[in-house]
């Protein structure tokens, strides 16, 4: 009740205008990091490797005990991590929470695989949650975000499909299922290059020994698995597109599914990274803020502010996150996750997964 009702103060618009111009949560943090009315900071309290295998990409579950702020997770839910890396810079990266769903204040973890593919970050926030953080060390959280989760009444089958790292969700509605005592059954299929690769190798492999209603197939590339197809769905779930599933995983994997799944309502889908689709070069990409104009080659709006040298916020690079939402000012675009355009003047477009058509303008 006491830590309630000072939640409430700290929150308060008396204290807000006494804390004035920086806010209340500036000077918490001068007192206790942990301390917080309105921010999300974590403190790592486990870093447990995953995946070590020699030349693969270190996979690492971090384990994170947030500020009292923190409002929980659904399965399937992702969060935005930032790592303050000096001169007053902040960067930035999404991540699933991969535990299961969890309630305020509780712990929550994400599990990594270190990347080098973060652009222009000043160094890859995965490979230093993977392999320079250390227990104590402090990062900023959003609060949960996303909708690939699943419904508050589980159909009696379920499917889940993964590839990669796209198995975090997935592994985090298992393991709520599992936490629940869902007593219906769930088909989890999941790609991985080798059994060496394998993220959560004894979890899946203990589930697989258990049953209690999963049927777990994991399926290795490297040693000729096939990979997903109609045939292959129908053969281990007669029926399967009236089932409802959920797929997470690369591009490719998502493309897959999709036309598998062609023509129903039962695949709900979420891109591990979008993509690779370039988009219809020709015309003036303007940066009107900076007045830069480059010429459009195709690439998402992102990408070519980049390439141009500014530096806009972003995140997630797959547009989940908003974080990089921009007003286009004019302009026709492309979504490259739904195919779907739009030239409506000024209107927020998220710039990381939205490629330009001919002339456009954006605010940066």
């Amino acid at each position: 009740m006491a830590l309630d009702l000072g939640g409430r103060i700290l929150r308060s618009r008396t204290v807000a205008a006494l804390a004035s111009p920086h806010g209340i949560d500036r000077y918490l943090t001068q007192i206790n990091p942990m301390l917080a009315a309105h921010e999300v900071r974590a403190r790592i309290t486990d870093i447990h490797p995953e995946v070590s295998a020699p030349g693969a990409p270190r996979v690492a579950t971090v384990t994170l005990q947030p500020t009292s702020t923190w409002r929980g997770h659904r399965a399937g839910q992702h969060v935005t991590v930032g790592i303050d890396t000096g001169e007053g810079r902040r960067t930035t990266r999404v991540f699933t929470v991969s535990n299961t769903e969890g309630k305020a204040g509780e712990p929550l973890t994400i599990t990594v695989r270190a990347h080098d593919d973060e652009h222009a970050t000043p160094y890859s926030i995965s490979k230093y949650l993977t392999e320079r953080a250390t227990v104590g060390t402090l990062v900023h959280l959003s609060q949960a975000e996303g909708d690939f989760v699943l419904p508050d009444r589980v159909p009696e089958h379920i499917i889940l499909i993964s590839g990669g790292s796209g198995i975090t969700p997935v592994m985090s509605m298992l393991r709520s299922l599992q936490r629940r005592t869902h007593r219906g059954k769930v088909t989890f299929l999941h790609w991985a290059p080798s059994a060496d690769r394998q993220i959560f190798a004894d979890e899946l492999e203990e589930i697989r020994h258990q049953g209690h209603g999963v049927d777990l197939h994991l399926l290795h590339t490297g040693d000729g698995a096939p990979y997903l197809s109609p045939a292959l769905l129908e053969k281990l779930v007669p029926g399967y597109r009236e089932v409802p599933t959920w797929a997470c995983g690369p591009a490719s994997l998502i493309e897959a599914a999709q036309a598998a799944y062609v023509g129903t309502e039962s695949l709900k889908v979420e891109y591990f990274k979008p993509p690779k689709t370039a988009g219809v070069a020709g015309g003036e990409m303007e940066f009107a803020r900076t007045g830069k104009t480059v010429a459009n080659d195709g690439a998402t709006i992102l990408d070519q502010a980049e390439a141009a040298g500014l530096t806009p916020e972003s995140g997630c690079r797959m547009g989940i996150c908003f974080s990089c939402t921009t007003n286009k000012s004019s302009g026709r675009v492309r979504n490259v996750l739904t195919g779907e355009t739009s030239e409506l003047p000024d209107e927020q477009i998220r710039i990381c997964v939205s490629t330009p058509e001919g002339d456009c303008s954006v605010d940066l």
